[in-house]
């Protein structure tokens, strides 16, 4: 489909849509779960009660995977996350799969997390919409080391070998998605350990993005300083001749960064408001998309203002809806109205499949509530689509 025939951003309210994935029950289910996420104050008792009562052992899992694991993971192994892949790919959805654990600790937890995603390459080069995976450094690093790699502290002799240990680690990853002809989202994280992945992806970008892309790094726009590495990225790239992947986002750690800026007296790297960093987002799609050929992007955001608004560039740059140096993703269990919507005009609309045991995905179900709890907006957005669906099909709800 071209460009010429892209969804309105009013189209995105078609809730038929959006939500013909989902059985009369998941969407009750969605109903009651948004319904609670929309009083912030619970969010946040809640994700403390959750975390306390996994450190006191408490049998809570049930409920957790009953509810909000549900609602936005794939299941617990990579086999159950592939009907959840299936079932998105009726509807012309991609896939990211995405393995949820993250900050481990041990070498053999970080070498068995290396196991598994070269797995998951294996895996998704069968799957036709499924070329892409996630992964965080932190599932593959000692979190402490990449701080003091970002500090610019030196390592010990010890400590050297660890980190050189999970260099060879995500080195093997890259090969092997090379090989595969899969790319990979390494994604963004605390700003005080984000120095050092920046220069672990951008050497792995030196090694197998020559042709095309493959690795693909992340840029948090809600970070005063991001534009600005997004543009010496390009330059570097450019420069070092390699083609430049970004993923570019909004960010997922605002509370907590504020937080250790106040504590340790440094400068705030979030911006100021949420107009600064939705100026800068944009700014950021249209930079990239003026240098299409050279950047690839992926817009993976919840906010509609600026799906359309990338749907409006591809369109200025006479670009097919499918090209391949352009795509978009939402999270699973979020924002289906774009998703959906975008996939049924023909674009590369991706959903970001988070899996693993529930146990090590609970920060990651954390985050999601906390972020869009601080998001204005987000769960009432979602809770009034939701709604405007069981609506439109005769369904009962309180």
């Amino acid at each position: 489909m071209s460009a010429q025939s892209s969804p309105s951003l009013k189209s995105f309210d078609n809730t038929a849509i959006a939500f013909q994935s989902l059985s009369n029950n998941e969407l009750r289910r969605a109903y009651y779960l948004f319904k609670m996420f929309n009083y912030n104050l619970l969010v946040k008792f809640g994700s403390k009660a959750t975390l306390r009562a996994l450190k006191l052992n408490l049998p809570i899992k049930p409920i957790i995977k009953k509810t909000i694991f549900e609602q936005f993971c794939a299941g617990e192994t990579i086999e159950q996350a592939k009907k959840v892949v299936d079932n998105l790919e009726q509807y012309k959805v991609h896939t990211v799969l995405d393995y949820g654990v993250e900050a481990k600790a041990t070498e053999q937890e970080f070498d068995k997390t290396k196991d598994h995603l070269i797995e998951k390459i294996e895996y998704a080069k069968e799957e036709p919409l499924l070329n892409i995976i996630s992964s965080k450094l932190t599932s593959l690093f000692n979190f402490e080391l990449l701080e003091k790699v970002s500090a610019g502290i030196p390592l010990m002799k010890e400590e050297q070998t660890k980190y050189d240990n999970g260099k060879e680690r995500i080195a093997a990853i890259a090969k092997a998605a090379e090989k595969a002809n899969i790319k990979i989202y390494i994604d963004a994280e605390e700003s005080w350990i984000q120095n050092a992945i920046d220069q672990i992806v951008t050497e792995l970008m030196e090694i197998h993005n020559k042709k095309q892309p493959i690795i693909y790094n992340t840029v948090q726009l809600y970070r005063h300083d991001r534009l600005q590495f997004l543009k010496d990225a390009y330059e570097k790239a450019t420069k070092n001749g390699y083609k430049l992947g970004v993923k570019l986002v909004r960010g997922a750690y605002m509370e907590k960064e504020r937080a250790r800026a106040a504590q340790f007296g440094y400068e705030d790297p979030i911006q100021a408001n949420k107009t600064a960093t939705d100026r800068d987002f944009d700014t950021a799609l249209s930079f990239c998309m003026e240098r299409c050929g050279e950047i690839s992007i992926c817009c993976a955001t919840h906010n509609a203002e600026s799906t359309a608004y990338f749907m409006q560039l591809i369109q200025e740059c006479n670009l097919p809806n499918n090209h391949p140096s352009v795509s978009f993703a939402q999270l699973y269990g979020m924002s289906d109205h774009l998703t959906f919507n975008l996939a049924k005009a023909g674009f590369c609309a991706m959903k970001y499949l988070i899996y693993g045991p529930v146990k090590d995905v609970i920060p990651y179900l954390i985050r999601r509530a906390e972020e869009n709890s601080s998001t204005d907006g987000q769960w009432s957005r979602e809770f009034s689509l939701i709604k405007k669906e069981m609506n439109r099909r005769g369904l009962f709800y309180l």
